[in-house]
Protein backbone atom coordinates (compact mmCIF):
# COMPACT_ATOMS: atom_id res chain seq x y z
CA UNK A 1 0.00 0.00 0.00
CA UNK A 2 1.59 3.54 -0.89
CA UNK A 3 1.73 5.74 2.30
CA UNK A 4 0.68 8.83 0.29
CA UNK A 5 4.38 10.53 0.69
CA UNK A 6 4.14 12.20 -2.25
CA UNK A 7 1.14 13.67 -2.49
CA UNK A 8 2.14 17.63 -1.96
CA UNK A 9 4.12 17.14 -5.22
CA UNK A 10 7.38 15.38 -6.34
CA UNK A 11 10.54 15.13 -4.37
CA UNK A 12 12.77 17.39 -6.02
CA UNK A 13 15.18 15.34 -7.52
CA UNK A 14 14.67 16.01 -10.85
CA UNK A 15 13.71 12.40 -11.91
CA UNK A 16 10.91 10.95 -13.31
CA UNK A 17 7.89 10.24 -11.10
CA UNK A 18 4.53 8.03 -11.87
CA UNK A 19 1.20 10.17 -11.10
CA UNK A 20 -1.47 8.39 -9.10
CA UNK A 21 -4.91 8.67 -8.45
CA UNK A 22 -5.88 10.04 -5.03
CA UNK A 23 -7.63 7.80 -3.39
CA UNK A 24 -9.15 10.04 -0.34
CA UNK A 25 -9.31 9.17 3.39
CA UNK A 26 -10.33 5.92 4.64
CA UNK A 27 -13.56 4.92 5.57
CA UNK A 28 -15.57 5.22 2.04
CA UNK A 29 -15.92 2.18 0.50
CA UNK A 30 -16.54 1.59 -3.50
CA UNK A 31 -18.91 -1.27 -4.57
CA UNK A 32 -20.34 -2.85 -7.04
CA UNK A 33 -23.26 -5.88 -7.77
CA UNK A 34 -20.87 -8.87 -9.77
CA UNK A 35 -22.75 -10.66 -11.87
CA UNK A 36 -21.45 -13.97 -10.43
CA UNK A 37 -19.50 -13.33 -6.99
CA UNK A 38 -22.47 -10.77 -5.82
CA UNK A 39 -21.75 -7.79 -3.99
CA UNK A 40 -18.37 -6.97 -3.68
CA UNK A 41 -16.84 -3.36 -2.01
CA UNK A 42 -13.64 -2.52 -1.32
CA UNK A 43 -12.46 0.68 1.36
CA UNK A 44 -9.45 1.36 -1.77
CA UNK A 45 -7.86 4.09 -0.01
CA UNK A 46 -7.88 1.83 3.28
CA UNK A 47 -6.45 -1.33 1.87
CA UNK A 48 -4.87 -0.23 -1.65
CA UNK A 49 -4.06 3.79 -1.06
CA UNK A 50 -3.13 6.06 -3.49
CA UNK A 51 -2.49 4.03 -6.98
CA UNK A 52 -0.36 4.62 -9.99
CA UNK A 53 -2.72 5.85 -13.37
CA UNK A 54 0.79 7.11 -15.17
CA UNK A 55 4.20 5.28 -14.98
CA UNK A 56 7.43 7.13 -14.54
CA UNK A 57 8.28 6.27 -17.75
CA UNK A 58 4.99 8.13 -19.40
CA UNK A 59 2.53 4.89 -19.87
CA UNK A 60 -1.13 4.97 -18.90
CA UNK A 61 -1.44 2.30 -16.09
CA UNK A 62 -3.36 -0.64 -16.06
CA UNK A 63 -6.33 0.77 -14.28
CA UNK A 64 -6.67 3.90 -16.29
CA UNK A 65 -5.85 2.29 -19.90
CA UNK A 66 -8.68 -0.13 -19.16
CA UNK A 67 -10.91 2.39 -18.27
CA UNK A 68 -10.58 4.79 -20.88
CA UNK A 69 -10.12 2.00 -23.17
CA UNK A 70 -13.27 0.57 -22.04
CA UNK A 71 -15.20 3.94 -22.59
CA UNK A 72 -14.04 4.29 -26.04
CA UNK A 73 -15.23 1.18 -27.68
CA UNK A 74 -18.10 1.39 -25.64
CA UNK A 75 -17.85 -1.23 -23.54
CA UNK A 76 -20.99 -2.17 -21.34
CA UNK A 77 -20.16 -5.66 -19.53
CA UNK A 78 -17.05 -6.83 -18.42
CA UNK A 79 -16.20 -10.33 -18.88
CA UNK A 80 -13.20 -11.67 -16.40
CA UNK A 81 -11.31 -13.59 -14.11
CA UNK A 82 -11.50 -13.29 -10.62
CA UNK A 83 -8.05 -12.48 -10.11
CA UNK A 84 -9.18 -8.82 -11.03
CA UNK A 85 -12.14 -8.86 -9.30
CA UNK A 86 -10.41 -6.00 -6.29
CA UNK A 87 -9.11 -4.00 -9.82
CA UNK A 88 -12.70 -3.16 -10.07
CA UNK A 89 -13.21 -0.26 -7.24
CA UNK A 90 -10.49 1.54 -8.89
CA UNK A 91 -11.53 1.37 -11.79
CA UNK A 92 -15.00 2.83 -10.89
CA UNK A 93 -13.19 5.54 -8.71
CA UNK A 94 -11.49 6.51 -12.20
CA UNK A 95 -14.64 5.98 -14.47
CA UNK A 96 -16.34 8.33 -11.84
CA UNK A 97 -13.54 11.45 -11.80
CA UNK A 98 -13.75 11.04 -15.29
CA UNK A 99 -17.17 11.01 -15.92
CA UNK A 100 -17.13 7.93 -17.49
CA UNK A 101 -20.02 4.77 -17.37
CA UNK A 102 -19.41 2.01 -15.71
CA UNK A 103 -20.04 -1.25 -17.11
CA UNK A 104 -21.65 -4.12 -15.60
CA UNK A 105 -19.37 -6.73 -14.25
CA UNK A 106 -18.86 -10.53 -13.77
CA UNK A 107 -15.96 -12.40 -12.35
CA UNK A 108 -15.79 -15.54 -13.27
CA UNK A 109 -13.42 -18.07 -11.39
CA UNK A 110 -9.56 -19.14 -11.87
CA UNK A 111 -8.47 -22.44 -12.69
CA UNK A 112 -6.42 -23.07 -10.26
CA UNK A 113 -3.99 -26.08 -9.41
CA UNK A 114 -5.22 -28.92 -6.62
CA UNK A 115 -2.77 -26.80 -4.23
CA UNK A 116 -4.59 -23.75 -4.95
CA UNK A 117 -1.93 -22.00 -6.76
CA UNK A 118 -2.78 -20.15 -9.66
CA UNK A 119 -2.49 -21.98 -12.96
CA UNK A 120 0.60 -21.54 -14.68
CA UNK A 121 1.90 -21.78 -18.64
CA UNK A 122 5.51 -22.73 -17.31
CA UNK A 123 4.11 -25.02 -15.02
CA UNK A 124 2.03 -27.42 -17.36
CA UNK A 125 3.08 -25.96 -20.34
CA UNK A 126 2.02 -28.65 -22.76
CA UNK A 127 0.79 -28.59 -26.64
CA UNK A 128 -2.97 -29.56 -27.23
CA UNK A 129 -3.37 -32.80 -29.31
CA UNK A 130 -6.25 -31.15 -31.61
CA UNK A 131 -7.33 -35.33 -31.82
CA UNK A 132 -8.30 -34.55 -28.06
CA UNK A 133 -10.40 -31.55 -28.63
CA UNK A 134 -13.94 -33.27 -28.38
CA UNK A 135 -12.03 -34.69 -24.93
CA UNK A 136 -10.32 -31.64 -23.53
CA UNK A 137 -13.89 -29.07 -24.34
CA UNK A 138 -15.44 -31.75 -21.96
CA UNK A 139 -13.20 -31.92 -19.62
CA UNK A 140 -13.30 -28.07 -19.17
CA UNK A 141 -17.17 -28.23 -19.38
CA UNK A 142 -16.93 -30.93 -16.49
CA UNK A 143 -14.36 -28.20 -14.35
CA UNK A 144 -16.74 -25.15 -15.50
CA UNK A 145 -19.52 -27.27 -13.33
CA UNK A 146 -21.47 -27.30 -16.47
CA UNK A 147 -22.26 -31.38 -16.13
CA UNK A 148 -21.61 -32.29 -20.11
CA UNK A 149 -23.36 -35.83 -20.09
CA UNK A 150 -20.79 -38.64 -20.12
CA UNK A 151 -21.80 -39.91 -23.90
CA UNK A 152 -20.32 -36.30 -25.45
CA UNK A 153 -16.76 -37.43 -24.71
CA UNK A 154 -16.98 -39.52 -28.13
CA UNK A 155 -19.01 -36.54 -30.01
CA UNK A 156 -17.68 -34.45 -32.48
CA UNK A 157 -16.06 -30.93 -31.42
CA UNK A 158 -19.49 -29.63 -33.53
CA UNK A 159 -21.84 -31.59 -31.27
CA UNK A 160 -20.22 -30.35 -28.02
CA UNK A 161 -19.95 -27.07 -29.03
CA UNK A 162 -23.79 -26.78 -29.63
CA UNK A 163 -24.13 -28.92 -26.56
CA UNK A 164 -22.84 -26.28 -24.35
CA UNK A 165 -23.93 -23.21 -25.81
CA UNK A 166 -27.22 -24.74 -25.50
CA UNK A 167 -27.00 -25.57 -21.88
CA UNK A 168 -24.15 -22.82 -21.17
CA UNK A 169 -25.45 -21.80 -17.20
CA UNK A 170 -23.60 -19.12 -14.83
CA UNK A 171 -25.60 -20.35 -11.90
CA UNK A 172 -23.29 -23.36 -10.88
CA UNK A 173 -20.37 -20.60 -10.83
CA UNK A 174 -22.22 -18.51 -7.93
CA UNK A 175 -19.69 -17.12 -5.49
CA UNK A 176 -16.90 -19.13 -6.68
CA UNK A 177 -13.43 -17.83 -6.63
CA UNK A 178 -11.32 -20.83 -7.70
CA UNK A 179 -12.22 -24.25 -9.17
CA UNK A 180 -9.27 -26.65 -9.09
CA UNK A 181 -8.04 -28.99 -11.22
Amino acid sequence: MHPGTCRSGPSGTGLPTALRFRTGEPGRRTGFHDWLQGWFEQDVAAEIGDFIVLRRDGHAAYQLAVVVDDAAQGVTEVVRGCDLLDNTPRQMLLQAALRLPTPGYCHLPLLTEADGSKLAKRRRSVPLDPSRAPRLLHDVLTLLRQSPPPELQSASLATLWDWAIAHWSLAPLQKLRTVSL
